[in-house]
């Protein structure tokens, strides 16, 4: 098994090597800190790109509260507190992070913004491993995959090559949505994995169409200022999911469960019950 895991791990750095010599580098566009929205209230430049960051360090400080007061998680293994701990400590950062970027956009402040993001991509995965495939890999991954995310940050902003945080930031995106569906999940509720992937899919297109979405509205919202919005969505699922999941007890994958539900709706449809109905005509006695 040892064995296995030093292949799997060589595998994939053999993969990223040979991904960093055919693919160019990817420097950081100056014009991504070009924003839409550049309003500013109460003193606050960017306000709305500011202050929608506020879900993010609220949520993350709600799901660390939740996660030591009581058990109320109810974490049963260790991997797990240790995993959840460094995503909701990466969801509260991406709050004040992400807040401190915007007030002045450049590449400097922007750091401070994808830091936090890294934290909680790579707890997630460490999370999924624990979860799915097995608790002491899982656990051991915690460390090397956060390692793996700072060094991305600190190779871009060294060598001005997004290439090591792009594989950081999407790998998450592909994975966990595939891990989710494929592999059957130690506890119930696993659904809210997808709701969570659906709203950070969204995030990112509404971060795509930023100054699209700010001509829509009228110059009321920009598509950024509702990425955060959207983008917070997905901690406020997978808390959800952790309060309301227990131990399964039938270990079966979601495309496994899919696949019994659509057989049995076949078989319904199937098995269709026709009835024959016979009208007798009955007479009628009069009283005298």
């Amino acid at each position: 098994m040892k064995k296995r895991t030093m292949y799997a791990w060589g595998l994939a750095l053999l993969c990223f090597v040979v991904l960093m010599i055919v693919t160019p580098a990817i420097p950081q566009s100056q014009a991504y800190h070009d924003f839409a929205d550049k309003r500013e209230f109460f003193g606050i430049p960017n306000t709305l790109n500011v202050i929608s960051n506020f879900p993010f360090l609220v949520v993350g400080i709600i799901g660390l509260v939740l996660c030591y007061y009581g058990n109320y998680m109810k974490l049963s293994l260790q991997g797990e507190l240790w995993g959840w701990t460094c995503f909701y400590l990466g969801v509260a950062a991406v709050g004040i992070g992400s807040s401190y970027y915007h007030l002045n956009p450049n590449d400097a402040t922007l750091v401070w913004d994808r830091l936090p993001m890294t934290i909680a991509f790579t707890s997630i995965i460490a999370i999924f491993i624990i979860e799915r495939i097995d608790e002491r890999k899982g656990t051991i991954s915690i460390l090397p995959l956060l390692l793996a995310g700072v060094i991305s940050i600190l190779y871009w902003r060294f060598f001005d090559d997004l290439r090591p945080y792009a594989l950081i930031q999407f790998l998450p995106c592909i994975a966990i949505p595939l891990m989710a569906i494929l592999l059957p999940p130690m506890y119930t509720h696993s659904t809210y994995w997808l709701w969570a992937a659906v709203f950070y899919l969204l995030a990112k297109v509404e971060e795509a169409g930023d100054k699209v979405i700010y001509k829509w509205t009228y110059h009321i919202v920009s598509g950024h200022t509702l990425k955060h919005l959207c983008a917070a969505m997905v901690p406020i699922f997978l808390t959800l999911m952790l309060a309301k999941r227990t131990i399964e007890p039938e270990r079966q994958s979601l495309l496994k469960i899919w696949k019994v539900s659509w057989t049995e709706y076949r078989r319904k449809g199937n098995d269709t019950v026709v009835e024959s109905y016979t009208y007798t005509t009955v007479p009628v006695v009069e009283s005298q």
